[in-house]
């Protein structure tokens, strides 16, 4: 059965906004623009002009990429609108709730706040580098639970829920729970996307981005994957015209064969760069756990981390300090190599200050 009934009933029932048409090679006094082009920039679609309401060719484009069809996606801000999208979609306030795993990107408890959904937080498991447990979330599911959402690999732990998991807990909420699987950081390990499993379950939704493994976070450009008919719901509570010409064409440009060929390469670069961090880090005294990541990042034990925080600012090497359950751990983005050498000269210091 299809999750399209797990939606708000208003949403069930909403109408996209019904823009303007457009026509090419027509005089367009329909939408109020204006017809003077502007000579700000040098883009192949004039300014002056809205956007398409939504952008064909780069739907197409992002669709192949990822492995789905034309009406399975839509094309975000980002994957963080995504999550709103999902959220505002499916969750009734103070009535339906969102399941989150712990600890994991924080815009799924933020946008779940923001609709006034309820949390249901299941800690995942440090003891086993951090690995969901999914009989403990089926256990704390319940007929208001309307969205799980699954960061693989998990920021900001590195972890995947391996796939015979995944597709336990996609055949045990069925048409109960839509199944959310973040997939910001996928590129960066040696496994499949889940869009590959889009076909065979309904309560299946795949976040994408652009942001990581493209290098394309200032773009702001992702998408989420899904059942046709849930996406053409997504679509209606997107705002109209949401990705601005210059965003289109130039994500259109990143994703042209040269261009990706040159992110395989740099993700190549950060996956080596990535364990030869992880070797180096395992050498300091004040290191107590680097845990395996299949992500652009890793998340370290430190025996002091607000001190080892506080040293590489000074040494003008920003990291992440998360507080709470993590408080005595530090996420490290994987940079260039001179930026890792940089940071790990930085902890060559902090080690012979303490030995001096």
């Amino acid at each position: 059965m299809s999750i399209v009934k797990l939606a708000r009933p208003e949403i069930q029932a909403l109408h996209a906004y019904n823009a303007a048409e457009q026509v090419d090679d027509t005089i367009r006094l329909n939408a109020n623009e204006s017809p003077r082009r502007s000579t700000v920039g040098s883009f192949r679609r004039p300014l002056n002009r809205y956007p398409e309401v939504r952008p064909q060719r780069l739907q197409q484009a992002l669709a192949e990429r990822f492995g789905c069809q034309f009406d399975q996606l839509l094309v975000t801000r980002g994957s963080s609108e995504a999550i709103d999208l999902v959220i505002r979609t499916f969750c009734r306030a103070g009535v339906d709730s969102v399941l989150v795993t712990a600890p994991s990107f924080s815009m799924y408890r933020h946008y779940a706040e923001v609709q006034g959904a309820n949390l249901i937080e299941v800690r995942s498991m440090p003891e086993q580098d951090f690995a969901i447990d999914v009989d403990a979330i089926l256990a704390a599911s319940d007929d208001t639970t309307r969205l799980i959402f699954i960061c693989s690999p998990n920021n900001p732990t590195g972890t995947t829920l391996p796939r015979p998991e995944l597709e336990r807990l996609l055949q045990a909420r069925g048409d109960a729970s839509a199944i959310v699987v973040d997939e910001a950081y996928v590129e960066f390990g040696d496994h499949e996307s889940t869009t590959a499993l889009l076909d065979r379950y309904e309560n299946l939704l795949v976040l994408r981005t652009l942001s990581k493994a493209l290098g394309f976070a200032g773009a702001r450009c992702g998408a989420v994957a899904g059942p046709a008919s849930v996406v053409a719901m997504l679509s209606a509570v997107q705002a109209p015209y949401a990705l601005a010409t210059p965003v289109v064409e130039c994500v259109e440009d990143a994703l042209q064969d040269d261009q990706l060929e040159l992110a395989r390469e740099t993700v190549a670069e950060i996956v080596a760069e990535r364990e030869r961090l992880a070797a180096a880090l395992a050498n300091y005294d004040f290191v107590q756990k680097v845990w395996p990541s299949d992500a652009n990042f890793l998340l370290v034990r430190m025996v002091d981390a607000l001190r080892v925080m506080r040293h590489c600012e000074d040494n003008k090497v920003l990291l992440r300090h998360f507080g709470g359950d993590l408080d005595d751990c530090i996420r490290i983005s994987v940079g260039t190599p001179d930026e890792n050498n940089r940071l790990l000269q930085a902890l060559d210091t902090l080690r012979d200050r303490e030995n001096g």
